[in-house]
Parts: structure tokens; C-alpha cells; sequence
């Protein structure tokens, strides 16, 4: 018999709780005050903003997190030389854990912009702490704890939505099946929540929303919170894809205020990669997910602020001399020195009928480990001939029992690099159609049943098919640059270079306007091209702040 799996606290527990030697807590001294605590008391509270880190210098710590019904759960006791705090504690965002002393506690209090400048400070000793605290959040995403509790049937559409929506932002979540779980069920009787209104969340803080929008529960659970409106960052990036992020990690490290806005998650499109094989550094390859995690991770480190997810409707061009404006979908506006248009694109809806009754849980854009999950032993259609079609017909060959590949091409040379096609050659349940389009989806109550295909010929081919991937391709977003004076091509795409003056091949036709990745015209969409891009674009903002300033020196 196979021996379960082993998690993640047992395989690297020296990495999850280090304890700090007497030399590395004097080096920590300098960066935060000596701070007492009671026998009893609390050092964080679940829901309540983090405090930053705090290293233990006498006495015992006791973390427990709590289960969906409120019961507390031992975590570890920390003890002289350990440290409390998880990725949260980068932001000042809410605790997801419990903590308080067992005993009177003495113990060094680090507030999050302390933490961060420790982090960037010692690099070595900061490089122990940032893997602990990325590993405490792995291990809370595996266990589900500290964050809301989705209850509502497995399977239903708003169900699968907020899960999806918390596992793209990196936030622990746990599902309760209404079907299958008799305390769940009673959950809903007892609040009276008619099916319209399914799924319910409960969040840490105690609140409990009905079926709430992303930004609702976002806002909830601490992911989100009011921007300074008197602040004027240096910078102000939309889209925090590959390009959206590689751009904040550059300006942070180099001292710029800068602030990311994307209306869902972090990662875009490559976020929604089941693997990256071809990225420069990763020979076995990685998730986009993980690929697009790490660099979220590493711009927090360097103080860039996050507003995640808040949607960005309008870009307000700079008034004598002043900063450019973003208006926000909440009503807030946010001013910036430059901004960085980052927000790349769209996903291409299929052009057939009722194919808006199935979105929320049937048809999907992106292929994750949960999307996996609910296609295990089906028969499934994918639709998309490109790279990310591709890899998701490698990862999702793995999970289902079949996997219909429908393209309008006569095959996939044009479009996809030649180790993807072998490899889908190469998969035993994966069966390639080509001079087709999909024609028709049935189904009711929001649940597909069946799909329909027509071919060159004209015949038709019906199979009983729950679950449609499509990654036809997507077109720019720039719906929000309408009306802002930004030059854009008869398709949408923002035109960077040219024109008069010495602009920089990045900059747009508004000054201290830059575009970089896919939303931009004539980039190459690979997330290597657009990293690079949002490396480049932070020397042209340097340059641009530059002659801003000699031009606001007076002339003697």
C-alpha cells in the first residue's frame, strides 16, 4: 500500500520555523524596538492587520489557526530565536494564524516596512526569513487555513469562481460542499439563503457575505484597502502580468514609489500557464503560477504597494505640469509621475450561442490545478491551436480521460513550437481535429451537457462533454485609454516611439506614458519578451523623472 502523501511541514520543517542564532538577532536589533507581552496575550489576531515580524527572545509563543466552525488548531510554539509572521506580515494585510504568549514574552517587533528593509538589508539572513515566510503560506494554502470558507454545492458556478479567484491570488481558502456535508447544509438552512444566493463565505474577521463579487470578498478579507489619495507615487503600473511585474520589481529595488493595479490576480495570461518549459533559467520547467508568484513576492519585498484586485477606468491625462490621474472603478482617483500601461489582454470569447450560460463553471480560460481537478476521468474539449493551448492540453491530458483538440487550421505547425506538438503526438488520449469550429453548447441550469463541432465538410460531430477549455487568442485592453488622448492602432494597441522629440521606444504619445508587453504595438508575445520590457521601461521612467526636474530647476 502507497504511504500518503507527506506535507509540507514535515518534509522541511528547519526551513518553515529557522531559529535564529545569538549573532543573527543582534543584527537584528537595529530595526525594531523590544516589545512585552502578558501571559495570555495576543501577538496577532486572525483578520486583524499584521504587525510585521516578530523575533522571540524569551519565554513561548503558541500558533494555532482555526477550522471552519471557529476551533483552534496547534500550528507550532515558537520559542527563543524563532520568529512569527508569513507573507501578510510584507504588507501589514491581515493575519491568517493566531498567536499568543504561553507566559510572559519579551520580543523584538519589526513593522512591515522595517521587515522589508531588513529583508533587502542582510541579504543573507534576509533570504532565510523570505523563504520561511513563503513556505508558512504554502502551507497554509495546503491545509486551507486562515482564509474564508466558500459553503454552496462543489460544483457550482460562483463556487468555482471565488475558489478560483482566491488560488490565483495566492490566498488560502476552504470549500464546504453543501451536498455532501450535513454542517454545511445546515449552514444554509439556518440563514435562510435561497439558491440564488448560494454560495455563502465566511470570512476570518467574522463577517458572512452572499454569493459577494471578487472585490467584495477581496475587500473582506484584507486583499485590497484605500488608497492615499494625497500620495503622488513615482510610479503607477496597470496590469501586473510579466511585463506589470517585472517593471514594479525593477522600480522598487531602484527606490521609486510605485503602486500595481490589476482588476482579478496577479500573473495574466502566463498566470494561467499549467507549465512554462521554454523560460530562460527553468529547465524542467515551471507553472506560470508559481513563476508569476514568485516575482509578486519579490516587488512586495521592495515596497512596491499593491492594489489587487481594483480595476483602473481611466487614464487622466497631467494638467500644467501636475501628475497623470488613474480613476479607479471604486470611485478613487490615484496620481502618479508615470504610469505604465501593462495591461495586456483579453481572452477571445467563441463566437456561438448561450456560450455565456456556461462561463461561470463549465467553459474555461485557463487550465489550473483546479480546473484540472474538475475535468479528472471526463471527456473534455479544448479549443486553440497556440503555445497555451498547448501546454494546457499537456497538463490537462494528465488529468482527463480524453481530450478533444478542436482547431480551424490544418494543424498546429503555424502556430505552436515543435516540442508541444510532439509531445501532444505523443499522448495516448488526445485526439486532434482540425478544420473545425465548435457550433453549438447544450446544457441547462448553467451545467454543460453536450458539445457540437462542425467540420469543413459540414458534418457535424455531437459528444457528451461537461467541460470546454478555449485559448483562441486575445485581443488588447485598452478599453480604459478611450478617451485619454493615447494613440492607439485601428486594433487597440498602444503606439510607443516615434513622433517628434527624442521619445523613448517605450514611451506612448502622452508624456510619461510607457507601454510594455502585449498591450503594446510590435511587441513579441512571449513572457521573456515582456519581462525584459518591463526591465527597460524603468530606465526611461529614470529618464523622464530626470528632465522633469532639471526643467522644474530655475535657471540662475
Amino acid at each position: 500500500m502507497a504511504s500518503p502523501p507527506r506535507s509540507l511541514a514535515d518534509t522541511r520543517r528547519d526551513q518553515i520555523f529557522p531559529v535564529l542564532t545569538a549573532d543573527e538577532i543582534e543584527r537584528l536589533r537595529g530595526f525594531g524596538p523590544l516589545r512585552a507581552y502578558a501571559s495570555g496575550e495576543a501577538l496577532q489576531r486572525v483578520g486583524e492587520p499584521g504587525h510585521g515580524l516578530t523575533v522571540v527572545l524569551n519565554g513561548e509563543v503558541k500558533v494555532t489557526r482555526r477550522d471552519e466552525e471557529g476551533a483552534s488548531w496547534p500550528v507550532t510554539t515558537h520559542g527563543p530565536g524563532a520568529f512569527l509572521g508569513e507573507l501578510a506580515q510584507l504588507t501589514g494585510r491581515p493575519a491568517l494564524v493566531d498567536a499568543h504568549a504561553a507566559g510572559p514574552v519579551e520580543a523584538l517587533a519589526l513593522q512591515p516596512h522595517a521587515l522589508r528593509a531588513l529583508l533587502v538589508a542582510e541579504a543573507e539572513l534576509g533570504e532565510r526569513i523570505m523563504r520561511a515566510l513563503i513556505l508558512r503560506r504554502m502551507e497554509l494554502l495546503e491545509v486551507g487555513a486562515g482564509g474564508p470558507v466558500i459553503i454552496g454545492p462543489a460544483g457550482h458556478p460562483d463556487v468555482l469562481r471565488l475558489q478560483g479567484f482566491l488560488i490565483r491570488n495566492g490566498h488560502p481558502q476552504h470549500v464546504l460542499d453543501s451536498d455532501d456535508d450535513p454542517e454545511a447544509k445546515a449552514l444554509l438552512e439556518r440563514f435562510h439563503v435561497p439558491p440564488g444566493e448560494w454560495p455563502i463565505v465566511l470570512c476570518p474577521g467574522g463577517q458572512m457575505l452572499r454569493n459577494p463579487g471578487e472585490v467584495r470578498l477581496a475587500r473582506c478579507i484584507g486583499l485590497v484597502g484605500a488608497i492615499d489619495p494625497e500620495r503622488v507615487f513615482d510610479v503607477a503600473i496597470v496590469g501586473a502580468g510579466p511585463a506589470g511585474l517585472a517593471a514594479a520589481v525593477y522600480a522598487g529595488s531602484e527606490g521609486l514609489s510605485t503602486i500595481v493595479f490589476d482588476c482579478r490576480a496577479f500573473g495574466g495570461q502566463a498566470g494561467a500557464s499549467a507549465r512554462i518549459e521554454n523560460y530562460l533559467g527553468f529547465p524542467t520547467g515551471i507553472t506560470g503560477l508559481a513563476l508569476m508568484a514568485r516575482a509578486f513576492n519579490q516587488a512586495q519585498k521592495f515596497g512596491v504597494e499593491m492594489a489587487i484586485p481594483d480595476e483602473v477606468v481611466a487614464l487622466e491625462p497631467a494638467a500644467d505640469d501636475g501628475p497623470l490621474g488613474l480613476r479607479l472603478a471604486s470611485g478613487e482617483r490615484v496620481r502618479a509621475r508615470t504610469v505604465v500601461v501593462a495591461s495586456g489582454a483579453r481572452y477571445r470569447r467563441l463566437d456561438v450561442e448561450r456560450l455565456a450560460d456556461f462561463e461561470a463553471g463549465c467553459v474555461h480560460y485557463w487550465a489550473s490545478p483546479l480546473e484540472g481537478k474538475l475535468s479528472a476521468g471526463q471527456e473534455i474539449v479544448l479549443v486553440g491551436a497556440g503555445n497555451s493551448a498547448g501546454q494546457a492540453v499537456v497538463y490537462l491530458a494528465g488529468q482527463a480521460a480524453k481530450v478533444w483538440v478542436v482547431v480551424r487550421g490544418r494543424g498546429l505547425e503555424a502556430s505552436m513550437s515543435r516540442y508541444l506538438i510532439d509531445r501532444i503526438g505523443s499522448l495516448p488520449n488526445v485526439e486532434l481535429v482540425t478544420e473545425c469550429q465548435i457550433s453549438a453548447l447544450e446544457g441547462r441550469d448553467g451545467a454543460l451537457e453536450t458539445v457540437r463541432w462542425r467540420h469543413a465538410s459540414g458534418a457535424e460531430t455531437q459528444r457528451p462533454i461537461r467541460t470546454l477549455f478555449c485559448f483562441i487568442g486575445a485581443d488588447p485592453n485598452t478599453d480604459w485609454l478611450v478617451g485619454s488622448g493615447l494613440a492607439l492602432d485601428p486594433s487597440g494597441f498602444v503606439v510607443t516611439g516615434g513622433g517628434a522629440g527624442p521619445r523613448h521606444a517605450l514611451e506612448a504619445s502622452l508624456p510619461g506614458v510607457f507601454a510594455i508587453g502585449d498591450v503594446r504595438l510590435g511587441s513579441i508575445k512571449r513572457v521573456a519578451a515582456s519581462v525584459g520590457e518591463g526591465a527597460e521601461v524603468v530606465a526611461a521612467i529614470h529618464a523622464h523623472l530626470g528632465e522633469r526636474r532639471a526643467a522644474a530647476v530655475p535657471v540662475s
